[in-house]
């Protein structure tokens, strides 16, 4: 059974100020999350989480995490502005991204992030755009498909990314000709892992790799960049990953194949976003509309501007009605936006108490990959993003769209003149 982090009570204080629909964010929630992680590391030194600011990028969000200890994984222009605009650089910042633009890389070098080179042809076009840096991240793919015992969990080999381990050696040998001092690799195999055994899978080979590249090469890997993968338990089935045991299995990796080689200084980095921030998020809705014809609808008035994952992946995430938790699910429902698409649906023959018009509607794990995604089809507008404080107030961190927003981008005659939304 999922719980809310807020109740029925809560909402309707909330929305006298604040309509639905709205992101809610639980600051507790964040934090002690990130200090579960940085225990469950602390047996590495040189341990740093770099938030992946994809994931939900929003200032006030990624302030709390940097209180937290925490740096960001940026993968755009954008992002690495907004981190620039919070006071981040340096080495608080992991610049992770693919196809990268010429002005990318120069902002990145600019602000003296971590480089992460997505491919071996990328250290020529470095070289040419901004000169190669003292410290450098190559990405690994080591293709094929990747499986955890007899489940298949991804394939690889179908990846745009990374370096196969021919380029990496010789990239590497290219890379210390070119003046690199400190050296990383960085992998991700796998997304929404909900398994304690992921991690450690992923890091005996990246540990193994490093290795490799130390006979090979000569080179003493510095960082090693385990990215993301840590699942969130989306169904109420789910079994919840445990940080902990995820934490001791990289240790005894680390022991198992780095201490044996030397390797004992390597600092271990994680890229996590989802783990961070997904069920400390939900966006709140109101049901607007019922339907009655060959099914049961529910319409709210949240679409899938505001969360797409449902309509695009067909993604599970659970549905409290707040004030409902102890009546039976015994409706079925389509639970659906006003998009002009079939797919925009947040549930499909999903069953639940009965809903009246009216009702509050809690759709749970939207903190990461959540108001992140969302778009204008049909000129929808994204909602407002709201904080729950640990004092219990309640904060605004980015106001809804408005129409004098979504015209912003348009030089046509008086679009603009006189508009009072």
């Amino acid at each position: 059974m999922k719980t809310s982090f807020v109740t029925l009570q809560q909402v309707e204080e909330i929305t006298k100020t604040y309509p639905t629909p709205f992101h809610l964010y639980d600051e507790k929630g964040i934090r002690e999350n990130a200090r579960k992680l940085k225990e469950a590391f602390a047996w590495n030194k040189g341990f740093k989480e770099y938030f992946a600011v994809k994931a939900t990028p929003n200032p006030y969000i990624i302030n709390i995490l940097r209180e937290e200890g925490c740096g960001v994984d940026c993968s755009s222009l954008t992002e690495l502005m907004l981190s620039e605009s919070l006071g981040i650089k340096g080495e608080e910042i992991m610049f992770s991204s693919n196809v990268t633009p010429e002005e990318e890389y120069k902002k990145a070098y600019d602000l003296g992030a971590f480089i992460n080179l997505d491919d071996y042809t990328h250290i020529q076009f470095l070289k040419e755009t901004t000169g190669i840096p003292e410290t450098i991240f190559c990405r690994y793919n080591p293709g094929g498909v990747f499986s955890l015992g007899t489940d298949i969990m991804d394939n690889p080999g179908e990846s745009k990314y990374g370096f196969t381990k021919e380029q990496l050696i010789k990239g590497f040998r290219e890379l210390k000709e070119l003046g690199v001092k400190n050296f990383g690799i960085h992998s991700f195999l796998a997304s929404n892992t909900v398994s304690n055994e992921y991690y450690p899978v992923l890091a005996k080979i990246l540990f193994e790799l490093a290795v490799e590249l130390k006979e090979q090469t000569g080179i003493a890997v510095k960082y090693i960049n385990l990215s993301g993968g840590i699942g969130v338990p989306y169904r109420p089935e789910d079994k919840e990953n445990d940080i902990k045991i995820i934490g001791e299995g990289v240790r005894a990796v680390f022991e198992e194949v780095l201490v044996p080689n030397g390797m004992k200084d390597v600092a271990i980095f994680t890229e996590l976003g989802r783990f961070m921030l997904a069920p400390y998020g939900c966006l709140v809705t109101k049901a607007i509309h019922e339907k009655h014809i060959y099914k049961e609808y529910i319409g709210l008035d949240a679409c899938a501007v505001d969360l797409m994952r449902p309509a695009m992946y067909g993604a599970y995430h659970h549905i409290t009605v707040l004030g409902k938790e102890n009546e039976p699910c015994d409706h079925k429902y389509d639970v659906t936006g006003s998009l002009c698409e079939n797919n925009d649906k947040f549930a499909i023959d999903r069953m639940l108490p009965k809903i009246e018009k009216g009702d509050y509607l809690v759709i749970h794990d939207t903190g990461a990959h959540g108001y992140a995604m969302g778009y204008n089809y049909n000129g929808k507008l994204k909602s407002a993003e709201l904080l729950l404080k640990e004092d219990g107030t309640v904060q605004m961190i980015r106001r809804a769209e408005t129409p004098k927003d979504y015209f912003a981008t348009f030089d046509f005659g008086d679009i603009l003149k006189d508009m009072k939304y």
